[in-house]
């Protein structure tokens, strides 16, 4: 079947409209990379359209994913390599196969062996062979091919970002993958007559990492289509920052605090917290603020775009950055000494708001230290925010609000999020993983939980869940590893780690049945998901 390309179509609602992004929606937390197939990693392949009819079928509508730009350091889709491009991990080897750019025997050459965890040292290099194939075989087609000319169409349509992409894939791949800091000096400046060289040097990378954007975008607008004919809405993330050894970085330095060689005057992060009593030193560069205020904020609002046509509602991670954001030295060890600075929030969202209407399709993700100022942000623009049920068991100063009779109709509720450990983990933890407590407040917490929601805690994740769908939130949504009960061996991310994160996956769908069955009953006992679409839907 012939695709069509998808366009640059704005999901837009209008200023004066009544409706609320969320109507007692339910879904599920999983990337793609953590879906089960036969090619080492979840792709935009078969898998997720099976995914999404295990979704419909056990009445949810919405699923949430994490960024799906490329991933730089520590294979963190948080330290994308671009804002605006996708990570060709994804490619799917069955959909190039379906349409004649490989052979049957190469699609059986790219099966991996079945694992619970991503090797990615060598899914990068199979799906690095994948577009080498690919690229071959798209040369030998005819003109007025219909995958040319949609081609074609493509390469105008996205040339605004996917250019100086392409050339930034080609040179970290000329230069063993450093940063471009640590480019030639020429490369790492962006001399014009070391660009132009480069363009014919590296032709056949250039032309790569544009097909491979293509075709991502062509399997994308195949599972939009299916997750549209049933009724769920993806939830996209936009991480706040971007990576410094990013193409955005290198190609707009003027956009971000940066000393004259391009290394960061200033970086970003949180204070001491939960997970890390010396914070979290995140590395990402700042923005100069002054500069996307002189041009309208032009390049965040191209951002949302782009996200918005690749997804329905999108969460902006660390929200509360836009009110005021936690500036540390460039030379910094730990995130402790830094401090709070001010940010133009309100400016960026009132350009937002002239864009997409109100409600905005985008979910504030107000944890850690909110103040007044970053409610009222939130508030005012309408955003619900989101509710971790695992923080409302402890020391954290705003617990009562995470408890579920606290919950709104304007918040999206979760057992917990890529950065917490899984709730049969949480439950059972131990001090030091993954979190500043102590054994005595482990145990309070844990003593806590337990008069809370009775019982013995053997189902402990069942009770998080039934209580979240219960709750009067606007949505709920489920990490795929608490719906089957996992424990920390399951975990996705651990905060201020630096490896062994992100790897996760499902072995198999088949052990989610009898958890899937479990989860579409209580989405109907309690009118939530697809059942509860008597309510007309939001479309975006």
């Amino acid at each position: 079947m012939r695709p069509e390309l998808h366009s640059r179509a704005v999901y837009c609602v209008n200023l004066n409209s009544n409706k609320k992004l969320f109507q007692r929606d339910s879904g599920v937390l999983v990337h793609p990379t953590s879906l089960a197939n036969e090619y080492g990693i979840g792709d935009f392949g078969p898998c997720v359209h099976r995914w999404l009819e295990i979704l419909a079928e056990h009445h949810q509508n919405l699923w949430q994913i994490l960024p799906l730009n490329p991933a730089g350091y520590g294979d963190s889709p948080y330290q994308g390599l671009s804002a605006f491009a996708a990570n060709a991990v994804f490619l799917s080897p069955e959909h190039l196969f379906e349409i004649g750019l490989i052979s049957g025997s190469f699609l059986e050459s790219m099966r991996l062996p079945p694992s619970a965890s991503v090797d990615y040292p060598e899914v990068y290099q199979n799906k690095l062979k994948l577009g080498l194939e690919a690229q071959s075989n798209f040369a030998r087609l005819q003109s007025g091919h219909w995958l040319r000319e949609q081609y074609e169409a493509f390469l105008e349509c996205e040339s605004e970002w996917l250019d100086d992409f392409a050339i930034y894939y080609a040179l970290k791949a000329r230069f063993d993958r450093v940063a471009w800091t640590d480019w030639p000096e020429a490369f790492r400046d962006r001399d014009p007559a070391a660009l132009d060289a480069a363009l014919k040097q590296c032709a056949c990378d250039i032309e790569r990492a544009k097909l491979e954007q293509f075709f991502l975008r062509l399997q994308w607008d195949q599972i939009r289509a299916t997750a549209k004919r049933l009724g769920i809405r993806i939830i996209g993330d936009l991480p706040i920052f971007v990576a410094h050894d990013s193409v955005d970085v290198w190609c707009t330095r003027e956009l971000f605090r940066l000393n004259a060689d391009g290394s960061a005057s200033v970086m970003a992060g949180v204070p001491p917290d939960y997970f890390s009593k010396t914070g979290q030193l995140w590395g990402n560069p700042l923005y100069n603020w002054g500069r996307h205020r002189e041009d309208g904020f032009s390049w965040w609002r191209r951002r949302l775009r782009r996200i918005l046509s690749w997804v329905d509602v999108v969460r902006i991670d660390h929200f509360r950055g836009f009110e005021a954001f936690w500036e540390v030295p460039g030379d910094a060890e730990t995130a402790s000494g830094g401090s709070w600075v001010k940010a133009p929030g309100r400016e960026v969202f009132e350009a937002f708001v002239e864009d997409h209407g109100l409600p905005l399709p985008v979910i504030a993700e107000d944890l850690g230290v909110i103040t007044p100022e970053v409610i009222a942000l939130r508030d005012d623009f309408q955003l619900p925010g989101i509710r971790v049920l695992q923080f409302a068991f402890g020391t954290d100063p705003m617990r009562e609000t995470f408890l579920p009779e606290s919950y709104d109709g304007n918040c999206v509720a979760y057992t917990g999020t890529h950065d917490n450990d899984t709730v049969v983990g949480w439950f059972n933890s131990q001090p030091g993983a993954g979190s500043t407590r102590n054994s005595t407040e482990i145990e309070a917490e844990r003593a806590e939980t337990l008069a809370y929601f009775g019982g013995d805690g053997s189902k402990i994740h069942e009770s998080f869940i039934h209580s979240l769908y219960t709750s009067g939130s606007s949505a709920a949504i489920i990490p795929v590893q608490d719906i089957l009960g996992l424990g920390s061996e399951a975990r996705m991310n651990t905060p201020g780690v630096s490896s062994g994160s992100w790897r996760w996956r499902l072995d198999s769908t088949e052990a989610l049945q009898g958890a899937m069955r479990a989860l579409g009953a209580l989405t109907q006992s309690t009118e939530r998901g697809l059942c509860s679409r008597a309510v007309e839907p939001n479309n975006y």
